[in-house]
């Protein structure tokens, strides 16, 4: 039988973006991560800060500001997270708009 790993779990379809941002936890304490993928309950981010399933974390996204979420798993130096409370779908288009120009090069 194969091993499921924590993505397979997803409800919905993650989108993949490069956004660079910050997550503060509980205590307070703001970490760098870089979200890789998003949908509207959910994201998965890289982060160099060690965190368990269940750590509460807020993390700041374009058009929408604070969103509160709660890691659903950790490994090497990946997190899962589940929103508290989904992105409203039109908030969610623009994110996704503002998010993917950063990801374009300039042209020459």
């Amino acid at each position: 039988m194969a091993q499921r790993l924590p993505e397979d779990d997803r409800r919905e379809p993650r989108q993949p973006v490069l956004h660079r941002t910050r997550a503060a936890q509980v205590n307070g304490a703001e970490l760098p991560v870089v979200v890789v993928n998003i949908s509207p309950r959910g994201f998965m981010a890289r982060s160099e800060a060690p965190h368990e399933a269940g750590d509460l974390l807020a993390i700041h996204m374009p058009v929408i500001g604070a969103l509160e979420a709660e890691v659903r798993w950790s490994l090497g130096g990946r997190i899962g997270c589940r929103l508290l409370r989904p992105i409203d779908p039109t908030d969610y288009i623009l994110m996704l708009q503002i998010m993917m120009r950063g990801m374009t090069a300039p042209s020459a």
